[in-house]
């Protein structure tokens, strides 16, 4: 299984790799990671369908903000889960988001316990799709 990260602070992906080592060693999910939101298309747009299932993004970022980079996601890939992080939990934001798709809404510091949880109930219905 298939994870995008966009957040232009790259030791986000520092962070990632080590809350969610166990998993990546297991084999069940598979990071990567993007800087930008022209980024993350140009790697959700490398193939095709893309192999990315599930997208989080930050929502302020220079060029392309999250909430830019959902409704475009949503429009040609509505099937990929998105959700979004910011370090303001604004109800503003937080309400965009949802309207726009978003899966769910995180604010920083991520809730890595609550973001594991939902990646597991992802795995699970996805082995359980496959028997």
């Amino acid at each position: 299984m298939k994870f995008l990260v966009v957040d232009d602070e790259q030791d986000v992906e520092m962070l990632f790799r080590q809350k969610f080592r166990k998993e990546i060693r297991n084999g069940d999910i598979e990071l990567e990671f993007a800087f930008s939101g022209n980024q993350a298309l140009e790697l959700l747009n490398s193939t095709e369908p893309p192999d990315v299932v599930y997208v989080f993004s930050d929502i302020n970022m220079p060029g392309m903000t999250g909430l830019e980079l959902l409704n475009t996601i949503k429009s040609v890939h509505p099937h990929i889960h998105v959700s979004m992080i910011s370090a303001y939990g604004d109800d503003e934001n937080y309400k965009k988001a949802i309207e726009s798709g978003a899966k769910e809404f995180f604010t920083k510091p991520i809730d890595f316990e609550s973001l594991k949880s939902e990646i597991s109930q992802m795995i699970q219905k996805t082995k359980e799709e496959k028997k």
